[in-house]
Parts: C-alpha cells; sequence; structure tokens
C-alpha cells in the first residue's frame, strides 16, 4: 500500500477514535447529570418527608416559630452542594474534551509540520525563502495558540476560584441568616411564653 491512502486511513480511523472519545465523555458526564439528579430529587424527597414529620409533630404552638425556622435551615446548603457538583461534572468533561482538542491539534501540527519539511526537501533550488516564510508561519501561529491556550486556563482557574469563593460567602451569608432566624422564632417563642404566664 502507497504512503499517501495509508495516510489518509490512518486519519480516518484517528478521526474515528476522537469522535468516539468526545462521544464517550459527552455520555459519561450525561451519565453523571443524570444520577446526580436522581440522588438529588430522592434526597429532596426524603427531606420533604422527614420535615413533615417534624412539623406534625409539633403539638405547641410556641414550637411552630422554631420548628420552621430549623426546617429552612439545610435548603441553602443543599443548593449549593448540587450547583457545586453540576459545576465539576460540567468542568470535567470540558477538561476532557480539552485534552482530546488539544491532542488533536497538536498531532495536526506534528503533520503540517512533517509536510512542511517534506516539501523543503522536494522544493526547486531558490525557494528556500519561501519555505523559511511557511516554516516561520507557523512557527507564530503555534506560539499564538501556545498563548491563547495559556490565557484560556488561567481565565479558567480564575474564574473557578471566583466561582468557590462566591459559594462560600454565599454558604456563610446563608448559615448566619438562618442561624438568626432560628435565634429570633426562639426569643419569639420564649416571649410569647412569657406574656402568657
Amino acid at each position: 500500500m502507497s504512503a499517501i491512502p495509508q495516510q489518509i486511513a490512518d486519519r480516518q480511523k484517528d478521526a474515528l477514535e476522537t469522535l468516539l472519545a468526545v462521544q464517550n465523555s459527552v455520555f459519561a458526564g450525561f451519565e453523571k447529570l443524570v444520577d446526580l439528579n436522581l440522588k438529588a430529587t430522592r434526597a429532596a424527597l426524603d427531606d420533604a418527608a422527614a420535615k413533615s414529620k417534624k412539623l406534625a409533630a409539633v403539638k405547641d404552638p410556641q414550637e411552630v416559630s422554631a420548628v420552621t425556622a430549623s426546617l429552612v435551615q439545610a435548603s441553602p446548603e443543599q443548593a449549593l452542594a448540587y450547583g457545586k457538583q453540576v459545576y465539576d461534572i460540567i468542568s470535567g468533561v470540558q477538561g476532557e474534551l480539552t485534552k482530546l482538542v488539544e491532542a488533536r491539534i497538536a498531532d495536526n501540527q506534528k503533520l503540517v509540520a512533517d509536510a512542511i519539511d517534506q516539501i523543503s526537501k522536494n522544493a526547486p533550488a531558490g525557494s528556500e525563502s519561501a519555505v523559511a516564510l511557511i516554516k516561520s508561519s507557523l512557527a507564530t501561529a503555534n506560539n499564538a495558540y501556545d498563548s491563547l491556550t495559556k490565557a484560556a486556563k488561567q481565565a479558567a482557574e480564575v474564574t473557578e476560584s471566583n466561582l468557590n469563593a462566591a459559594a462560600s460567602a454565599t454558604a456563610r451569608a446563608a448559615a448566619e441568616a438562618t442561624e438568626a432566624a432560628v435565634n429570633v422564632a426562639k426569643s419569639t417563642a420564649r416571649s410569647a411564653a412569657a406574656a402568657r404566664k
């Protein structure tokens, strides 16, 4: 078999393997999201049942405020945890896809470089400056791609750091607000009990 048809067959095989890898990554991410949603739904149903039982067990009207405030306590933390898990799944799939794309680009850069080397070996005399210009252009394009890739990775790291900081601040604020609501409810229940006496 000659070299060119074999190269075409190899490129088609590589493209098919890349397509299958992309499909597997996306499908695995989808499976993780479905599993997360099933678990979150199950947890929400179990939580709602437990809260309903707790509320139904309240016998003293003064306890209603305290129990109601405590029922709200876990919801913001659960929502933040769910959001973080969704973000982690999506980031994982994106990371896998990025690795696949970078591998394909590296392969293509190598093929182009090899083709240019082959052309330069078979180029007629006097075409050295044109070949040097092509090689220089290829090096410039590769450097620009590397710079863009590094900038994109840094931007992703900064974004993730900011999201984590925002999630932590939101969780702290939600916990403080819930604690304050519970304290107010307890104080109101005590005041109501004292007023009745």
